[in-house]
């Protein structure tokens, strides 16, 4: 799930990615676009409703590209998302227009 909150008086937006807690995996991350792709930046947070989230701030009106990644290299994709395509790797990264 992706959460948009637009900054009143401002050219920007909090955007919160959000996915279903699994116990079985360590720790997740969000990659894309605004972190330069770093598979280990944005830790998503386990919360107390059973969901991990971590959130970051973008400019709006903005396109941007992202996946998740595990502790252990998989990634992922937020069914969520905007919208998908092809990435330079073979996959499809998502896509979250602010």
């Amino acid at each position: 799930m992706l959460k948009r909150q637009t900054a009143k008086g401002s050219d920007q937006v909090k955007v919160t990615f959000i996915i279903p807690h699994d116990p079985n995996q360590e720790r997740v991350f969000v990659a894309g676009d605004f972190n330069d792709w770093n598979p280990s930046d944005l830790l998503l947070i386990k919360r107390s409703n059973n969901t991990r989230s971590a959130s970051v701030t973008l400019a709006a009106g903005k396109r941007y590209a992202f996946r998740y990644c595990t502790e252990d290299g998989q990634w992922f994709n937020d069914d969520a998302a905007d919208a998908y395509e092809p990435s330079e790797h073979g996959s499809e990264n998502c896509i979250i227009i602010t």
